[in-house]
């Protein structure tokens, strides 16, 4: 594998992999149902060296009077979730209670638990909430947009850095600080951060983060030693005719995930039975997912009913493909901003080409809407979800294209809470009936672009209030929020409905004042 699993941070902290660390006994802990869910164990930290830890197990385990339940907890720290420490008052607002909240969802470097899974970070930072105790890529970036309304550079600046580190680390901002996080990213949001906290600072933050930017594009654009052939892909690049280059998502492991365990292995036991295909392609379409955020959503699936039929690595996204443009389009700018006009020049092109590939390959003139491509297909998939408005967000669309966007955000996605993900009712939290703060955000701001103001202020005037209602009713913002039937919880995925929430909270606020 990859130089970064067997090296340390700064802090001395051990960068392997829990799965890797404990072997046979992981195993033997994530498949006996000790804890509700499998990032539990993935996330508890050993009271003594692992080493002994395993030799103890191994010497015990065959005992009649062993008990695995008492072991694990004689030996690890269990983990808690993060439940807000402070008696919500729903006689505030729901900006003052959010205000509120920031301090309790934020880490101090000095906080953070050693020995365990989490790689520890040099600056302070927002963590979502619940059972999600580290730093996430993707939802920090929406984080962020509630923190600049409340006036805290302090903290973008740290959050900012904090991913920073983690590029200079690893080459890549992991999907959260995990070291069972590592093979993988997160749809990459860095240089959207680098521009929001350039908007409070000034251009010389684009020159600033500069490098990292320019590290962060060389992970995800990595070809190695792979075939020129067109339709053909090398981890996170696939290559398509006159030297078109476009990304998907992808992990550099095929295994069961640590935090999700006991249900990838069920999974891929059906898929190699219904399908007959390796466990190892579905570890891998599964870790994939997970990468883009989605995880899960029918978008990923050959069926959208069959969970089993998986094909994350076989699809060119629309997202991804338009947050790759944004990043070229800014190391562009970065580079004139340094008078290095070769490099200037050279990402400029390489913006425009994937903006003439995001014409060819993702609109499909049959639907009028922007759909995933699967390229070993060479076709669309069948998934119409909120992920074709990303082009309007970062204004790549046309204006009749955008004019056919919108019909397909009032007629397939508005409902009365806000915006579906998909319409499609797989029992995957990304689908039907659920709405996402993050897609929500970007929806908004890309009818915004196009002056389609009055479909932008409906759906702000139902998200708003669906959080408004819940906060009243519960004294919570929510992960995810039921927008079908607003006097119902969301539900779907593996783990229950959780609070907190980083990306809620900062849409929320970033979505009020713009009505102001």
């Amino acid at each position: 594998m990859f130089g970064f699993i067997a090296s340390t941070v700064t802090f001395g902290q051990s960068l392997t992999s829990p799965e890797e660390l404990f072997g046979n006994f992981f195993s033997d802990v994530q498949n006996s149902h000790i804890f509700k869910d499998s990032k539990t164990f993935a996330d508890c930290i050993p009271l003594e060296d692992p080493v002994l830890i395993i030799e103890k197990y191994h010497h015990e385990k065959n005992d009649p009077e062993f008990n695995l339940d008492k072991f694990v907890h004689d030996h690890f720290k269990i983990p808690a979730e993060i439940k807000v420490e402070y008696t919500p008052d729903t006689d505030l607002t729901t900006e003052q209670h959010i205000r509120k909240l920031w301090p309790y969802l934020t880490r101090q470097p000095e906080s953070q638990e050693r020995g365990g899974s989490l790689i520890p970070l040099p600056h302070p930072y927002v963590v979502p909430g619940g059972r999600f105790r580290e730093i996430y890529y993707w939802d920090s970036y929406f984080t962020m947009l509630g923190l600049k309304e409340c006036g805290r550079v302090d903290l973008i600046e740290n959050m900012v850095n904090n991913f920073s580190y983690l590029i200079n680390e690893f080459g890549h901002v992991p999907t959260g600080n995990r070291t069972y996080y590592l093979s993988r990213s997160q749809p990459p949001f860095f240089s959207l951060m680098v521009r929001l906290y350039s908007e409070m600072e000034g251009k010389k933050i684009l020159k600033k983060y500069l490098p990292q930017m320019q590290r962060e594009y060389d992970y995800w654009m990595d070809e190695g030693n792979s075939s020129k052939e067109d339709f053909t892909a090398y981890r996170r690049v696939v290559r398509l005719p006159n030297g078109v280059l476009l990304n998907r998502y992808w992990d550099d492991k095929s295994t069961p995930r640590p935090e999700a365990y006991k249900e990838d292995i069920e999974l891929a036991d059906e898929a190699v039975e219904r399908h007959n295909v390796s466990p190892e392609s579905v570890y891998r379409h599964l870790r994939a997912a997970a990468e883009s955020g989605w995880d899960f959503s029918s978008r990923w699936f050959q069926d959208e009913n069959d969970f089993s039929s998986i094909q994350t690595t076989d699809i060119l996204p629309i997202d991804l493909n338009c947050l790759m443009h944004h990043l070229e389009k800014t190391l562009a700018e970065a580079y004139l901003l340094n008078e290095d006009y070769e490099n200037f020049n050279l990402y400029e092109s390489k913006a425009n080409m994937r903006s003439e590939a995001v014409e060819k390959y993702f609109w499909d003139e049959s639907r009028n809407y922007y759909m995933d491509y699967n390229f070993v297909k060479m076709d669309f998939t069948k998934a119409v979800t909120l992920a074709g408005t990303f082009p309007l967000f970062f204004k790549l669309a046309k204006k009749q294209q955008s004019h056919y966007v919108r019909k397909y955000i009032r007629l397939q996605f508005m409902r009365s809470g806000g915006l579906l993900t998909t319409a499609v009712k797989s029992g995957q939290q990304w689908d039907a009936p659920n709405g996402w703060a993050p897609l929500q955000w970007i929806t908004y701001k890309g009818l915004r672009n196009y002056n389609f103001h009055k479909t932008a202020n409906e759906l702000s005037d139902e998200w708003l209030s669906l959080n408004e209602k819940e906060f009243k009713r519960t004294g919570k913002m929510m992960e995810k929020y039921n927008v079908s039937d607003t006097n119902l919880e969301a539900g779907g995925g593996e783990y229950d409905i959780q609070e907190g929430f980083g990306w809620t909270n900062g849409v929320y606020l970033r979505m009020k004042n713009r009505r102001r």
